[in-house]
């Protein structure tokens, strides 16, 4: 799976609020589809190390000798599955594949809460929040002033500590 930069997809422009409405939906089936597909490729990397691990066990059974086992037992087993390099692999592969689901079902709710809030700026937008008693506000540039300030913030903690 390829590196995604979700940051872009969950940011909204609060000067086209209709735009990023119009972009709501197939952000959603984005998304929807690629968790599906993350799905998938955690179904297969689990069915290939189940298989690899049903194969190592039937020839450890078979040929226990092969393994350096004298005496079958099924901690023996278990223990001479857990060695083998391939199978090894592939858990770590079925653990990556897990971890780039959980990502993408954050980004979902990531997106999620982005409808949610669209919809509250739209509402506050209706109700003229955004319009002053003389001169109207410029939300992008206090969000902007606001950024800048929370960064500035976090680098003289971290020059603090």
């Amino acid at each position: 799976m390829k590196e995604r930069d979700y940051t872009n997809d969950i940011e909204i422009s609060p000067d086209s609020l209709d735009t990023e409405w119009l972009l709501q939906p197939q952000l959603m089936l984005k998304y929807g589809e690629t968790v599906a597909e993350a799905r998938r490729s955690v179904d297969y990397a689990k069915e290939r190390s189940e298989i690899k691990r049903a194969e190592l066990d039937k020839d450890i059974r078979t040929y226990p000798e092969k393994y350096g086992i004298s005496k079958i037992t099924e901690s023996a087993i278990q223990g001479t599955i857990i060695l083998d390099s391939e199978y090894t692999e592939l858990n770590i592969n079925f653990i990556e594949s897990k971890y780039e689901l959980e990502v993408l079902l954050a980004a979902v709710r990531a997106i999620e809460q982005k409808k949610t809030a669209l919809e509250n700026l739209v509402k506050l937008h209706g109700q003229m929040y955004f319009a002053g008693p003389k001169i109207p506000r410029d939300l992008t540039k206090e969000w902007e002033l606001e950024q800048r300030q929370k960064s500035s913030n976090k680098k003289i903690m971290l020059r603090s500590k």
